[in-house]
Order: C-alpha cells, then sequence, then structure tokens
C-alpha cells in the first residue's frame, strides 16, 4: 500500500478550490477504439494515478445456488496469474511471461509501490490500480495490472484452501445478532431479487474455480469497460493506459464494439412490497437490534436529490434529524437511529435502524414508525430543508478532497450515465430543492403502511 503524507492531498485539494469558492472540475469523456468508456479528471499537482475499471458483473448476477461467486472470483483473482508463452504460431509476439502465484504477484507489487485488486459491489465487477506517475514505474503498474485483468490463474488449490476459511466466516458471522438480523430484513425488503441474497456455507461449498471462469469470461469483455481516471496523466496518456490494461482481453471489431459479444441477461426489478411484514427473532443479546424499511429508489430517479435532502432531516443528519431527536434525545431509547437510501441499478432499500435495551425494543420501534409516518405525511419544515441544504453544501467539499474520493465520484458519473458536469453543479442542485419537493419525493416513494420490520433480541 501507498502511504502519502496529507499535505499531498491539500495539494490537490488547492489545486481546484481557491478563495472558498468551487472551480469547474474538467471531467474528459470520451470512447476507445474497443468500445470502453472513459472518464478522466487530470490532477497533475502529485505525481500519482488513480484508475478504477468497472463491469457489468456485480452480486446481481450470481447464480441462485452459488451466491458469492462474483466476489469470491475477485479474491481469487488476485491469487495469480497464468504463464504467457511469447509465441503464436510462426510469429514472435514478446517474451515468454512466467506464471506468477500470490506471493510472487504481492511482491512484484510492492517492488513498483503500487497497489492493484479486485472487488465485486451488488452491481459491478471493479479494479483498482494506484500507482506512482514516474515513467518506467507507470508503465511496468499498467503492464502488470493487464497481465491479471486478462490472464487470472484461478488456482484451483488456493480455491480449496480459501473455500474453508470463507465458510468458517460465515459460520462465525451466523453466530452474531446484526448478520441474523439483516438477513431476515434484506430477505424481507427484496424477495428474491439478488440485491437479498445472502452468503451460505452451502452456497460457496457450490463455487467452483470453472465457474469463476465462466462468470470472469462473461463479464470481463473490453467493450463493456467504464475506465476512469484521476492522476498526473493528460487525454493522450489515459488513453493509452487505458487502452494498454484492457489490450489483453478479447477485442470485438471497432466498427461494432460488442456487436459479437453475447448481451447479458437482464436483471429483474426489485418489487414493491404488498403489505406490511413484522420479525420478530428470539435472541438472548444485551442488545435489540431493531430495523425497519422497504425498497426504495433506483439511482436513476429523477428525485434524487429531494430524497437526499429529505433523508438528512429524517434519519441521515446525525444529532440533528428528527428520528435522533424524538427517539434519543426526547425518550432516551437509543444511544443513535439512523435513516438511509441505498440506490443502485435496482431500487435499494430505505433503512431505519436502531440498537436498544431489549425491554424498549418494542417501544423505540413505535415512536420511529411514527416519526417515519409523520414526516412522510406531512413533510419538512422550512427551516429544516434550509439547515439540510446548508450542512450538505457545506460538506461537499470534504467529498471530493483527495484523488481517491473523486475517482470514486467519477466513477459514479460513469457507472450511472450522469453529465459530465454533475459535480459542478451539485450544490447548485442541492440549493434548489424546496419542502414541497420534499414532500412529494418522500410520499412517493415510501409507504410506512407496508414496511418490513425486523426486532431482534426484543423482551416484553
Amino acid at each position: 500500500m501507498i502511504h502519502r503524507p496529507k499535505a499531498v492531498f491539500c495539494t490537490f485539494f488547492c489545486a481546484f478550490f481557491s478563495a472558498g469558492a468551487l472551480a469547474a472540475l474538467p471531467i474528459q469523456k470520451f470512447q476507445l477504439a474497443n468500445g470502453a468508456v472513459v472518464h478522466l479528471v487530470e490532477s497533475p499537482a502529485i505525481a500519482m494515478l488513480d484508475v478504477q475499471i468497472d463491469f457489468d458483473g456485480g452480486s446481481r448476477r450470481d447464480p441462485p445456488n452459488k451466491v458469492g461467486l462474483a466476489g469470491m472470483t475477485a479474491a481469487l483473482l488476485e491469487k495469480g496469474v497464468r504463464a504467457k508463452n511469447g509465441q503464436r504460431g510462426a510469429t514472435s509476439v514478446g517474451a515468454d511471461e512466467p506464471a506468477l502465484d500470490e506471493n510472487a504477484l504481492g511482491e512484484a507489487w510492492a517492488d513498483l509501490g503500487a497497489q492493484f485488486g479486485a472487488s465485486a459491489g451488488s452491481d459491478r465487477f471493479s479494479f483498482a490500480l494506484r500507482t506512482l506517475t514516474e515513467p518506467d514505474l507507470l508503465a511496468k503498474a499498467v503492464a502488470l495490472a493487464a497481465r491479471q485483468i486478462a490472464e487470472p490463474a484461478f488456482p484451483d488449490d488456493v480455491w480449496q484452501r480459501d473455500k474453508q476459511k470463507v465458510i468458517a466466516g460465515i459460520k462465525e458471522s451466523d453466530t452474531r445478532p446484526a448478520t441474523l438480523a439483516r438477513r431476515a430484513y434484506s430477505q424481507a425488503v427484496y424477495g428474491g431479487h439478488p440485491y437479498g441474497h445472502e452468503l451460505t456455507e452451502a452456497g460457496v461449498a457450490n463455487i467452483a474455480t470453472a465457474d469463476m471462469r465462466a462468470f470472469y469470461q462473461a463479464t470481463v469483455v473490453a467493450c463493456r469497460a467504464r475506465v476512469n481516471l484521476v492522476g498526473a496523466v493528460n487525454r493522450a496518456q489515459a488513453e493509452q493506459i487505458a487502452t494498454a490494461m484492457l489490450a489483453r482481453l478479447p477485442q470485438a471489431s471497432p466498427q461494432a464494439p460488442c456487436s459479437s459479444v453475447p448481451a447479458l441477461p437482464p436483471v429483474a426489478e426489485v418489487q414493491p412490497l404488498a403489505e406490511a411484514v413484522q420479525k420478530t427473532i428470539a435472541f438472548d443479546a444485551a442488545q435489540a437490534q431493531v430495523l425497519m424499511g422497504q425498497p426504495g429508489y433506483k439511482r436513476s430517479d429523477p428525485a434524487f436529490f429531494p430524497l437526499l435532502v429529505g433523508n438528512y432531516i429524517l434519519g441521515g443528519g446525525g444529532f440533528v434529524s428528527r428520528l435522533m431527536t424524538e427517539v434519543r434525545e426526547k425518550r432516551g431509547l437509543t444511544y443513535g437511529v439512523y435513516s438511509n437510501f441505498a440506490p443502485g441499478l435496482h431500487a435499494g432499500a430505505f433503512t431505519v435502524s436502531l440498537q436498544t435495551r431489549p425491554d424498549q425494543a418494542k417501544q423505540a420501534l413505535e415512536v420511529a414508525r411514527q416519526v417515519v409516518k409523520d414526516f412522510v405525511a406531512t413533510g419538512p419544515l422550512e427551516a429544516e430543508v434550509k439547515a439540510a441544504k446548508d450542512n450538505l453544501t457545506g460538506g461537499f467539499a470534504l467529498l471530493i478532497d483527495s484523488n481517491r474520493k473523486l475517482l470514486g465520484n467519477i466513477s459514479n458519473i460513469a457507472w450511472y450515465d450522469l453529465p459530465t458536469n454533475y459535480l459542478d453543479t451539485w450544490t447548485a442542485q442541492i440549493d434548489k430543492v424546496t419542502a414541497q419537493d420534499v414532500k412529494a419525493a418522500m410520499a412517493a416513494k415510501l409507504q410506512p403502511e407496508k414496511m418490513v420490520t425486523v426486532i431482534l433480541g426484543a423482551k416484553p
């Protein structure tokens, strides 16, 4: 891992901000010949580059009987790369490249002073590279990343070893009250949708390295890549880097990228709840777990900003939120209570969560439920909206005060097809939200009478 002093990040921050005012963030968007879409922010103040490459291959594409396939594939991808023969037929294409096991691969990255990894979320299968931009180091880091992206070994002996660790972790996690409560809640909110799938011993035991290879071949396709770069490179360099990182993958025709690649199957939408669901789980614990919520909204929803402001007022604003005021400050029923939306390619859950003494769980739930019901029915006060907007816009700079944070935002812009001036207009979008906008948006998305409630560990 690369450790950089905090002053380095300040240097980047100051490059885009002056006199306390937000300057435009020039996001460049272009497409490679192989079909991949690239977003770039040039940040020359630091001799460093951060890259994130996203593919449509998150856990929403896990087979129902092999939940965890995307995540396990990402984890095993870091355990080695295959050998590469430099000869193809009678034509030489370069020197032979020996296989690298997990130790050799780790040492190779350490020698470069760089880091590279893969991960899988609900919607995305991602690669991340962080490297210095000194020419020789950069070229070697990009070349090694390209090998790891295109030629993972997926060693079966390592998977058999790691599989047992994963299963042991699942068994241990299944003893925790928070795990049991979350699992019951997710299954009730999402039904059969992949967003609600949970790791199980049987599911992980079903996964073989052959499944990983098949999943990877279908998922990691150059023409579907979203490549995002933030750092000390220009447009021409970014194009070369992005092309090189994907160059070892099978390439589609430049005239019709992805035309010969089978389309990914559609994933059904999250279905709204037909009625209220309440689950009470017996568990002897010092703190009861309380969860309440329902399917919320997709990230593409045009009401994103009113919902962001509304949730801040309801339960996302910490000690200034309505839930915290009513449940904690006035009644002392919990140390903390929060609400949040989790939008993605599909409707992520709206969730109210708290922990409390087992004998207070039912009362805390009733108070929280009434707060949500009242907020949906009457909407916020003008003063609440102003305070929420001031806090959100005042904290905006902290969302992009380092290359890594900025990369996360740029990756979201690319993934959700947001306009390239999204960050430039973010505070203006917040500022124009009205109390009526919040009331209408929350009423359209939330149905307090049809929510899931899970109480684990409550006592009469």
